[in-house]
């Protein structure tokens, strides 16, 4: 059919306009690479659930997912740069409680807002939080626990002053009025010498970090704050059943991406995630290191933004339980 006088002017009238609009607008998501931040450094939970999802995601989308490091002040530092970021689907980030539920409420000035500037894209995965024993402590159960810090004060350690697990002892103090005190490391890693050397009588710690010295008999884990009992390990029963009620806890691992992220790209993200933790190896190589995968519901968007608020308002009941004001 020929192209009238007038069609042609308003094409060509038009081609201006055209040329100006954003190059997503013509090129199928993702023509690029993708960047993963990170927002601690290499070798952590966080950076090794991001490296396999990354592999997943690779293959499904047709481009490469650079992991790109970038650890500091909690998480607060990596997650500013992806608020940051433009909203194109190419910035994402490997987000977990620190950055998300528990800085807010530790640290004055941060460089974002939590629940405003990121859009979830999905939760992967979470390892629940352990209280582990050395072995010189006679309590094999919560009650035993309990009642043995009735006699003496029990020192618990953890990860650090308003880290993840220290909120969860935090809420355990509270649910139980056990007589502990609160003993900060570092890291999860940086405790354990200690708690095998029995400096330290406990820690609240995760299921991946206390599993491998509980199987080798060096130490023993007593409750796992799981709803159930890990397949890992069967012998481990759950707070709940230590008689803590609905006491559930775990460092957990989801992504992110700014905020004004067009909803199509974050249904092609979520597709990829969840694809590759429901088929192929990633998510067997999660669950044998004491890592669980996230629930169908909360690998969705939605089903990730409600855990993320409801462990949100749980972390702010905890810092006030523990007397901790931002600095």
């Amino acid at each position: 059919m020929p192209i009238s006088r007038r069609t042609l002017i308003v094409t060509l009238g038009l081609a201006p306009a055209v040329s100006l609009l954003p190059r997503a607008a013509f090129a199928a998501y993702p023509d690029q690479p993708i960047r993963l931040i990170v927002p601690f450094a290499a070798g952590g939970n966080a950076d090794i659930v991001g490296r396999l999802l990354g592999e997943q995601m690779s293959h499904a989308l047709g481009q490469p997912v650079v992991v790109d490091n970038r650890g500091g002040a909690g998480g607060s530092i990596g997650a500013e740069a992806v608020a940051r970021a433009a909203p194109d689907g190419y910035t994402l980030l490997v987000g977990s409680n620190g950055p998300l539920t528990v800085n807010p409420f530790v640290q004055a000035k941060l460089g974002y807002d939590p629940l405003k500037d990121f859009v979830a894209v999905a939760l992967t995965s979470y390892a629940p939080h352990v209280i582990i024993l050395n072995a010189k402590v006679a309590a094999k159960t919560i009650p035993e626990l309990i009642a043995l810090s009735k006699q003496q004060q029990i020192s618990i350690a953890t990860s650090g002053v308003g880290s993840a697990t220290h909120m969860t002892l935090e809420r355990f103090k509270a649910a139980t009025g056990a007589n502990v005190v609160h003993i900060p490391y570092r890291s999860g890693g940086a405790l354990m010498p200690d708690l095998l050397g029995g400096s330290i009588q406990a820690a609240m710690t995760e299921f991946s970090t206390a599993l491998p010295l509980h199987t080798g008999g060096q130490a023993h884990i007593i409750a796992i704050a799981s709803a159930q009992r890990s397949q890992l390990a069967p012998d481990i029963p759950t707070f709940i059943e230590g008689g803590v009620k609905d006491f559930t806890a775990a460092s957990y691992i989801g992504i992110l991406a700014p905020t004004g992220t067009p909803g199509a790209i974050i249904a092609q993200l979520q597709k990829a995630i969840a694809g590759g933790l429901t088929s192929g190896g990633a998510a067997d190589k999660l669950r044998g290191m004491g890592t669980e995968i996230a629930t169908p519901e909360q690998m969705t968007p939605d089903g990730f933004a409600a855990f993320i608020r409801t462990d949100y308002d749980r972390m702010r009941e905890a810092a006030q339980l523990a007397g901790i004001t931002p600095k």
